[in-house]
């Protein structure tokens, strides 16, 4: 039971890890503009996210762009929406393949061992999709650090940590900590004894003897 309880509890972590993953994913503010020196007072805010830019203004109008060409961005943007991509992809690869070797769910067949191993799989692959997530948000944050505390970056197009990146980055800790327990769910096998049990060592030499007339 306390095993089944452990699979139970990394996958619904890891649901909501790839739920968080995609809600992180679609909305624009992963930074937003900072408000230091001169930039303290302003009529419009500006969001930046992976899929758009939007300016809210103090009249509560929000005005959201998409960008126009993918290959206009900025590098590192295109390698944080990849790994973003890839993560919530194979989170969902993993879900689907963790839900098959579950001791609650009737498919994967009969076998325990068998099923404790695919669910096994399962929170490996759960593994590698949020420690994609994690890559891209830590990366993404280093460019916005990195471009904010350069003396050569204007004061009113600096950009800090927005709350998507928060969430992407809590999606991301919740999907590792589901596949590591689903991962560490797997019960070892039962070992075997190396030396015959008592009973049968004292047959044996009562049953080889042989009675000469």
């Amino acid at each position: 039971m306390a095993n089944s309880g452990i699979q139970l509890l990394g996958f619904f972590l890891s649901l909501i890890g790839v739920v968080g993953l995609i809600v992180g994913t679609i909305l624009p503010q992963w930074k937003m503009s900072a408000y230091i020196g001169d930039n303290i007072i302003t009529a419009v805010a500006m969001y930046q996210g992976l899929w758009m830019s939007c300016a809210f203004q103090s009249t509560g109008q929000l005005q959201c762009k998409i960008y126009d060409s993918i290959l206009q961005l900025d590098s590192s943007l295109q390698a944080t929406r990849a790994l973003m991509i890839v993560g919530i992809i194979v989170s969902i690869a993993g879900l689907g393949v963790a839900c098959m070797g579950m001791k609650c769910t009737t498919c994967g067949g009969s076998d325990k061992l068998r099923k404790s191993r695919i669910a096994m799989t399962g929170g490996i692959i759960l593994l590698v999709g949020g420690l994609c997530a994690i890559v891209a948000c830590s990366w993404f944050a280093h460019n916005v650090i990195r471009a904010f505390y350069n003396p050569y970056t204007p004061v009113n197009t600096k950009f800090e940590f927005g709350a998507a990146i928060f969430i992407a980055w809590g999606g991301s800790l919740l999907d590792v900590l589901g596949g590591t327990m689903l991962a560490a769910s797997c019960p070892r096998k039962k070992q075997v004894s190396k030396y015959p049990p008592a009973g049968s060592s004292r047959a044996g030499p009562s049953s080889g003897t042989k009675e000469y007339v």
